[in-house]
């Protein structure tokens, strides 16, 4: 009978521990949901004005990270990995415009205002993103509407926003300056996987 009892008792031990073990593991990934990144964000950049050649490039190489718990939000690009149809054109925005050897990259840091991770889905949830931006030495704070998802375990992030050359004392010689628009068209992408 003391044998039962006691067999008992571990048994009922090992269910609680068993339990907690469970309840830990479950509740460790619900709230624990840690820093999101990726290396290969995309950012798109247009200031082509009509009857003139276009003046867009790619950089398919930015770093970002997202902290999931709290919605903090950097993203990093190299400006020499912008790539432009002429490599002329390539030439003068790192040489002349953008002046990548003195400011090598761009930066942001900022917040996804009211970020909850356990809302998102695969449908687009449209946020704000509040931070700074800076690029050509500057700082600009600026707040970006985007749109976020969740896909297959990876949480995309889409925005797309007007910078003007001005605000960063980029100058555009006047030989120029009617080929390219005053503002600037961005466009950001990335897909953050933990």
């Amino acid at each position: 009978m003391e044998r039962r009892r006691t067999f008992r008792k571990l048994i009922y031990m090992k269910l609680k521990i068993a339990l907690l073990v469970v309840s830990l593991a479950v509740s460790t990934s619900f709230f624990a949901q840690g820093k999101y990144s990726t290396k290969s964000g995309e950012i798109t950049f247009e200031a082509s004005v009509p009857s003139f050649e276009e003046v867009k490039a790619k950089n398919n190489n930015v770093s970002a990270i997202l902290n999931a718990e709290t919605g903090e939000f950097a993203a990093l690009s190299l400006l020499k990995g912008f790539r432009f149809k002429v490599a002329l054109m390539e030439e003068h925005f790192n040489e002349n415009y953008i002046e990548s050897s003195i400011y090598p990259k761009a930066t942001f840091k900022g917040k996804i205002k009211d970020f909850d991770f356990l809302e998102l889905s695969e449908k687009k949830k449209e946020v704000l993103i509040i931070g700074t931006i800076n690029l050509h030495g500057k700082d600009k704070a600026i707040e970006v509407p985007a749109f976020v998802s969740m896909i297959d375990g990876s949480i995309a992030i889409d925005m797309s926003f007007v910078l003007k050359p001005s605000e960063f004392n980029i100058k555009i010689p006047n030989i120029v300056s009617s080929k390219i628009a005053e503002e600037v068209n961005v466009s950001a992408m990335y897909l953050l996987k933990k």
